[in-house]
């Protein structure tokens, strides 16, 4: 049984344990006391103490004392640590291939295996997940499979994320209820409350599914965070908020970025549940999320979970983290607190792995992961003339024709003559010949 930090959404109850409630009453429309004591306070606690952290396992994989484990076999575990372990894995490869110059961009998520499989694993297949950058981990928890990470990847022809019109890591799928990732910061926060709030009027859904939303502590820095939260926590919906405390923004390191107790303490202005875990522990984080989105469905309200974790790599392929943080900081914290090796210690301890089946797993999971690649750099991009469907429903709009016209009329006069264009368009199927046969617009 998780026990939730106690923070309280009932402050007159804090104060009345206190002693600090009169005989004053309260405010009208309110259950707030009136005191006659000038307090200022600045803790969601009611203390000067900051929120705590659940965890399970220590840095060496042992349970802590009081500790309880969530429910897990060896069969679950063993699940866990090799999705945790395939990360790194299409990570150190794909990061290599866009440094080759093969893919345009890449995003890690190095330290944060146990946040991304331990919450994958805590949810039903068919909530609806709204993602940031570094879910990629869900979608391969629920059967993506790597020829469809790598498809999208490289936008070629058998890409189902978005026939290859979006850059990489931006991945999405119906079929796995995963909302396709959008680059603008934070925009899925209010989406996510909105589709919660979808789910609980939908017949058959209403008490089986929730929305799960992802996001940075740099995220929770816009806007949209708060109007997502306020949405979620009065309409209300069961939208579960996790929150991926990494440690910085890009080059902002978390200090700078707010001077509250972290995103845990914004959960309680907002009337909803709130916990702090340690995302570098997957058993915390599994059990933590479970709880959450069983109190996200008993309460039909929003619930907010904050993962403290740290990013080890860097923030994407266009980021030299060495440039605002000691390369000794990222070293420490990948031998001190490695969320991979932690859990391979706990495994180890009942005796679900060995030295033997880790090497095997990780020759295993390379040797996948080359020959999805290997597939997906021969794969053609999709036809040319895919650039203008599906973009709108309904009749096709003026300036999607007019755009049309206009790459037709450039083709015609540069894409025999000019070397740059043929040599892109030979990466496409029909090397553009489905726009040049096409009747005209006008």
């Amino acid at each position: 049984m998780i026990r939730f930090p106690a923070i309280s959404r009932n402050f007159s109850r804090q104060w009345t344990t206190r002693g600090l409630a009169t005989a004053a009453g309260n405010l009208p429309n309110s259950r707030s006391p009136i005191v006659a004591k000038l307090k200022f306070f600045n803790s969601v606690t009611g203390s000067d103490e900051l929120i705590p952290t659940y965890r399970v396992l220590d840095g060496v994989g042992k349970p802590i004392d009081g500790a309880e484990l969530p429910e897990i076999d060896e069969k679950l575990a063993r699940r866990l640590y090799e999705n945790m372990q395939l990360l790194p894995t299409l990570d150190n490869i794909l990061y290599n291939v866009q440094r080759q110059g093969k893919i345009s961009f890449y995003m890690t998520a190095h330290g944060e295996e146990a946040t991304i499989i331990g919450s994958a694993a805590a949810l039903a297949s068919d909530d609806e997940v709204l993602g940031q950058y570094r879910e990629m981990g869900v979608l391969l928890w629920r059967g993506f499979g790597l020829d469809n990470v790598m498809a999208q990847c490289f936008g070629n022809a058998e890409d189902t994320s978005g026939k290859g019109r979006q850059m990489p890591v931006h991945f999405g799928s119906p079929k796995h209820h995963f909302h396709t990732i959008s680059s603008p910061l934070a925009t899925q926060i209010p989406q996510a409350a909105g589709v919660a709030y979808a789910l609980r009027r939908t017949p058959g859904r209403s008490s089986r599914s929730i929305a799960a939303c992802y996001f940075g502590e740099g995220a929770a820095s816009e806007g949209d965070f708060h109007a997502g939260l306020l949405l979620a926590s009065t309409i209300p919906s069961p939208t579960l908020f996790i929150a991926r405390n990494n440690g910085f923004a890009i080059s902002t390191p978390s200090t700078e970025q707010f001077y509250g107790d972290g995103i845990a303490s914004r959960g309680p202005g907002y009337g909803i549940d709130t916990i702090r875990v340690d995302g570098n522990d997957v058993l915390a984080v599994l059990g933590a999320i479970r709880e959450a989105r069983r109190r996200c469905l008993d309460q039909g309200r929003a619930v907010l979970v904050e993962a403290m974790t740290y990013r080890v790599g860097h923030h994407s392929t266009s980021d030299d983290s060495f440039a605002y943080r000691a390369r000794s900081e990222v070293d420490d914290r990948k031998r001190i607190d490695n969320p991979i090796a932690r859990f391979r210690l706990f495994m180890e301890s009942q005796g679900w792995w060995n030295a033997e089946e880790e090497e095997e797993l990780k020759a295993r999971l390379k040797a996948d992961v080359m020959k999805a690649f290997k597939k997906a750099e021969t794969v053609k991009k999709g036809e040319l003339g895919e650039l203008f469907t599906d973009v709108y429903g309904g009749e096709e709009p003026w300036n999607i024709k007019e755009h049309r016209e206009e790459l037709t009329g450039l083709l015609r006069k540069y894409g025999e003559v000019w070397e740059p264009w043929r040599t892109e368009l030979a990466r496409f199927k029909n090397k553009g010949q489905d726009l040049l046969k096409r009747p005209s617009d006008s």
